[in-house]
């Protein structure tokens, strides 16, 4: 599993990675997956609301199969293990969703918060760290969080 991981990023997340410039796809649904992962586990409860969820959102915004969504989810969660900031993933997303693309994303990470029907403040406060990376205006964020918790 570790090899197969190794494998993926540097086929396709190293800097100079033709794969990257061929198909940067690849690259930012790991990155949207890694993000939606640490919302979840950011209240350090694994809720099987929560991991209904993540494997919901990630299909939903890639169109994946269920074993598609798996198999990302399960590197999202190798790359979270080992990553130490959100830099390296927002950085993608900001070079290639356009600002709706980013919404609509700040709405999905709102929906794995509010799935186990408990928002924890350091769910809200991952959430909120994230929209200032992705230069998500507040009135957004918030329109997103109401959107999301009043549907």
């Amino acid at each position: 599993m570790i090899e197969k991981i190794k494998q993926f990023f540097e086929t396709h997340m190293a800097p100079d990675s033709s794969a990257m410039d061929q198909d940067p796809e690849h690259a930012l649904r790991l990155a949207v997956a890694v993000l939606l992962f640490e919302v979840a586990e950011s209240d350090y409860k694994q809720h099987p609301d929560e991991k209904a969820a993540l494997l919901l959102a990630v299909q939903e915004h890639f169109r994946l199969a269920p074993g598609e969504a798996d198999e990302l989810l399960g590197l999202a969660e190798a790359e979270h293990a080992d990553s130490t900031d959100y830099f390296q993933f927002t950085r993608l997303i900001n070079q290639h969703y356009s600002p709706r693309q980013k919404v609509d994303l700040i709405e999905a990470l709102w929906r794995v918060a509010f799935s186990d029907s408990e928002l924890h403040h350091y769910e809200e406060h991952v959430i909120r760290r994230l929209a200032d990376l992705l230069y998500v205006p507040h009135t957004e964020f918030i329109a997103a969080k109401h959107r999301v918790a009043n549907p």
